[in-house]
């Protein structure tokens, strides 16, 4: 059949793609060119690098994208925060590049909290009472753990991210719980999961986790809320095995985050804080190694210098016998010069008596008879005292052996290497201990603070004279306001309060300037 009879058959009217893009566009703008639309702020992050907002509007059941421009911005009486509900004044337009629409704000007014935050705060306050953030009842991670459980979407980069990074750190066993991360039995899929892990055996065919760690992207409020799920945080609050948050970016925030023993900036941060860093500590044991072979080293040297100075110490043999063999020269020499004199004293005194042969001979025996005693009472005390002077010396040589000396100075050198060990195991409980408080304090004090509220987007708001205003009862018109935010001190001005206000003059509709449409991407 040819194209002219084809054509020959129809009289609809032919349109291109962008003539129907153009004339939607047309229809949308000429119907709603101003518009007031109330609705909840989600996936606000704050004015792009252009200086541009993208966001979205939505309520419990539909969803509209939104823009303020860089101009429009800077005249804003108020920064739109993630959650608040608003009347947004503007005029909605298509964008042909994506068949979609979206309302380009020229006004925001704030309309109350949203009804998600509201929520989620309500929860977060009854939680908080049960005690269910406090720091004290957290858990401390284990330093290196066997197993870790993983409860994820399989298929997305989350996981991967997770695996590689600990490969690379240190490889280990890894269970990964397939979940939903987004919709409405995300929440319950989760729960199950961490009762799961909590349910299986030390020794069981799957072994339990040593840790946990639930992870996801980052999203909008609505896509992360089935972390905000009361069953979840009190099934991570009372979970027996520690659990890491790594939900969203670093800006992000839900209930699980607070109940959590740690929260992670990011998945990929879960991991790093999860595992150390194998090559690290293989370093480190390689270091202690050597330290302790020097260590060693060292004491023997010490030890071996200590032996040759008690061993100079000792006094030798020679020194040993000198007094005593000076004593028996001494006691030799005078034993001759004893005999000597004593037989001049004789010789004298016979000279003056008479002799006769008989007298002599007598006498001569009688000196026989004598010295002869004499002589051998000598040579018995001799001998007496050369047994006592060995005997001594066998006592003092016996005394002084090497071998008591190094057998005390083995038990010295044992009983120093056992001191030595315990002082190093206890300085090393004890800075462990210490590290431990320190970071428990540091975790406290960052919980605590409220600088740490201010970073999430909230302010505190203050009176002229400083005083902090927690009631909007206390807000009169016209009071001059400081509003503190993680960054700075803003000044404000409230245009309403206890005195009622007077009505804000409609703002009329501008018209439409050529150049002004500007595009969500």
């Amino acid at each position: 059949m040819s194209e002219a009879a084809s054509e020959s058959r129809t009289n609809a009217t032919e349109y291109t793609v962008s003539e129907i893009s153009g004339a939607l566009k047309r229809t949308v703008e000429d119907v709603f060119g101003n518009v007031r639309v109330r609705g909840e702020i989600s996936g606000y992050r704050g004015p792009h690098s252009s200086g541009h907002a993208y966001f979205a509007l939505k309520d419990d059941r539909a969803r509209l994208d939104a823009v303020v421009w860089k101009g429009t911005m800077s005249r804003l009486k108020f920064r739109p925060e993630e959650g608040m509900e608003v009347i947004a004044t503007g005029k909605l337009t298509t964008y042909p590049g994506k068949s979609n629409y979206q309302i380009v704000i020229d006004n925001l007014e704030p309309a109350g909290a949203g009804a998600l935050m509201a929520l989620l705060e309500e929860r977060k306050r009854r939680l908080q009472a049960e005690g269910l953030f406090d720091a004290g009842r957290k858990r401390r991670l284990p330093f290196m753990p066997r197993i870790i459980g993983v409860v994820t979407s399989p298929t997305g980069s989350v996981i991967r991210d997770i695996i590689h990074r600990i490969k690379d750190r240190f490889p280990l066993h890894v269970l990964v719980w397939p979940v939903r991360v987004q919709g409405e039995t995300s929440g319950v899929e989760v729960t199950n999961a961490v009762n799961g892990f909590n349910a299986l055996a030390w020794d069981g065919s799957i072994q339990r986790p040593d840790l946990l760690i639930v992870a996801r992207g980052g999203g909008s409020l609505e896509d992360l809320w089935g972390f905000n799920d009361e069953a979840l945080a009190r099934a991570v609050a009372a979970s027996g095995i520690p659990v890491i948050s790594a939900v969203g970016h670093e800006t992000d925030w839900t209930l699980i985050d607070l109940v959590a023993d740690v929260r992670a900036p990011t998945p990929t941060g879960a991991a790093e804080i999860a595992v150390p860093v194998k090559a690290d500590l293989e370093a480190t044991l390689v270091s202690l190694g050597a330290r302790l072979k020097a260590a060693i080293s060292r004491n023997f040297e010490r030890k071996r210098q200590a032996a040759r100075a008690a061993a100079r110490a000792l006094p030798s043999p020679d020194q040993l016998l000198a007094l005593p063999r000076r004593r028996l020269d001494e006691a030799t020499s005078r034993l001759g010069r004893g005999l000597s004199v004593s037989v001049d004293r004789k010789r004298a005194r016979l000279q003056g008596q008479r002799l006769t042969p008989a007298t002599l001979s007598r006498r001569i025996n009688e000196a026989r008879t004598l010295t002869g005693r004499d002589l051998a009472r000598a040579q018995a005390a001799f001998f007496a005292i050369v047994r006592e002077r060995r005997a001594r010396f066998a006592r003092t040589a016996t005394r002084l052996s090497p071998a008591p000396i190094v057998r005390r100075q083995k038990l010295q050198a044992d009983t120093l290497a056992a001191l030595a060990r315990r002082q190093d195991r206890a300085i090393s409980l004890r800075l462990d201990r210490l590290r431990g408080q320190l970071s428990q304090a540091e975790r406290l004090l960052t919980t605590l603070s409220h600088k740490a509220v201010l970073a999430r987007g909230f302010a505190l708001v203050k009176d002229a004279d400083g005083a902090v205003i927690k009631q909007a009862a206390d807000v009169a018109t016209g009071m001059a306001l400081s509003l503190e935010f993680a960054d700075g001190t803003a000044d404000a001005v409230a245009t309403s309060g206890a005195a009622r206000p007077k009505p804000a003059a409609k703002p009329s509709a501008k018209a439409k300037e050529p150049g002004n449409q500007g595009s969500l991407f």
